[in-house]
């Protein structure tokens, strides 16, 4: 496989996450349904949504803020030819982060904990949109 389509790899890791967090939502919604703890029009107005169900509500709508920038740079890296082993490992690390992320959230949901994969992931966010400048200025 070239390095250059390498990249999407952990781009279909971050996509399948964001499958898994539909897919436990979904989940939890129902059996708080089943158990008769909510009923279908609590889920119309997020802050009457039963706590398990909504701390993957929340745990979905983190996915479409920081992986956005992610998923971003993943494509103008490939499309600008800016794809190396650094930014493979960059990519993985973040992918992992939000991994660990969404766990903490949609299990403890400890914010010290989740706080410090959020800021883990900014920083290598960060990280590869500075890597494709650094691309794109030829340094």
């Amino acid at each position: 496989m070239p390095i250059s389509t390498a990249i999407f790899w952990p781009v279909i890791a971050q996509v399948a996450l964001i499958h898994l967090i539909y897919f436990l939502m979904l989940k939890r919604r129902n059996s708080a349904m089943r158990a008769g703890t909510a009923k279908a029009s609590d889920f119309w107005v997020p802050a009457i949504e039963p706590e398990p169900s909504a701390t993957v509500a929340r745990s979905l709508i983190n996915q479409f803020e920081l992986p956005v920038l992610f998923f971003l740079v993943c494509v103008l890296l490939h499309l600008t030819a800016g794809v190396n082993y650094a930014v493979l490992a960059l990519a993985w690390l973040f992918v992992l982060s939000r991994f660990a992320h969404a766990y903490v959230h949609v299990t403890s949901n400890r914010l010290q904990i989740r706080q410090r994969f959020f800021v883990t992931g900014f920083v290598l966010n960060f990280s590869l949109w500075l890597l494709f400048a650094i691309h794109l200025a030829g340094i």
